[in-house]
């Protein structure tokens, strides 16, 4: 008899337990992230959301989450593509996109490419470009900046699907999880306003323990002057002096500029991220 997927809106306590034994087996086989952080984080919390889950005798063997109703996201643990997986989600949704990690996108007559997030990759140290005269540059307080850092995100991101609408229950999320670390965390100010941010951060339980140029942005009204390259190369100064050497970001294949910044600072493409859009036959 053929293996079938379970669906479920929530995972018991024992079956978050499988879930995330699962991840840590596939991250420690792969060398890197099984699923996205925030799924993860739904895994961990026990939020609901569909999960998808493969047993074999017992054991699960896949996982995978959807979120949203009629058109879904979607990803599988380790990053890959399952036919019957995806026959199963679209029998439930009219379409999805589906986020593939360094993988062949699939040859399927249902399927296009929508996004490519290209992971990039630097050694430390890199040369650091000063703070411009009359600028300040400081660490994130919490319960002091939120609003400020939230306005000048968004605007920075205003046209991007994930990072431009982000709530102030987003950011607290974040800041409650371990990894959270203020010190990593830059803003600058000029003429009293935040002008830009750069957030980092350590993985510190992977075994390279690398670091993370996590969210790096520039308010619209300050673009420009350069301070992009300024506060990546001051980020990753934050992360050299925490004692790594390794350095990585994500960027939209699309973003022609940062590429161009990212390039110059040493940065190269390790790897490729590509969202699949399916729809129904």
């Amino acid at each position: 008899m053929t293996d079938s997927w379970q669906r479920s809106h929530s995972l018991t306590p024992e079956r978050r337990l499988e879930v995330l034994n699962l991840l840590n087996r596939t991250e420690s086989l792969l060398g890197r992230e099984a699923i996205d952080e925030g799924r993860r984080r739904i895994v961990v919390h026990g939020w609901r959301a569909e999960h998808w889950l493969l047993y074999h005798e017992g054991l699960l063997l896949k996982y995978a989450m959807s979120t949203g109703a009629e058109h879904a996201m979607v990803e599988m643990c380790g990053g890959g593509i399952d036919e019957d997986l995806l026959q199963n989600l679209l029998a439930h949704h009219e379409s999805l996109d589906w986020w593939t990690r360094g993988s062949m996108v699939p040859v399927h007559s249902q399927c296009q490419v929508v996004r490519t997030l290209q992971l990039m990759q630097v050694a430390l140290p890199v040369d650091t470009v000063d703070v411009p005269p009359g600028a300040t540059l400081r660490n994130y307080e919490p319960g002091r900046d939120e609003d400020a850092w939230l306005e000048q995100n968004n605007a920075a991101f205003a046209d991007h699907p994930e990072q431009g609408a982000w709530l102030r229950s987003d950011l607290d999320e974040r800041a409650s999880e371990p990894w959270f670390d203020p010190s990593g965390f830059l803003l600058l100010e000029i003429d009293g306003r935040l002008a830009a941010s750069c957030w980092t951060k350590v993985h510190e339980l992977h075994p390279d323990r690398f670091g993370e140029i996590y969210i790096i942005s520039v308010h619209p009204d300050f673009q420009g002057r350069n301070l992009g390259r300024v506060m990546v190369t001051q980020g990753l100064d934050v992360l050299r002096k925490k004692g790594v050497s390794t350095a990585m970001l994500f960027v939209e294949q699309s973003n022609v500029g940062a590429l161009k910044l990212y390039e110059s600072l040493g940065f190269k493409v390790v790897r490729d991220d590509r969202l699949l859009h399916f729809h129904r036959s």
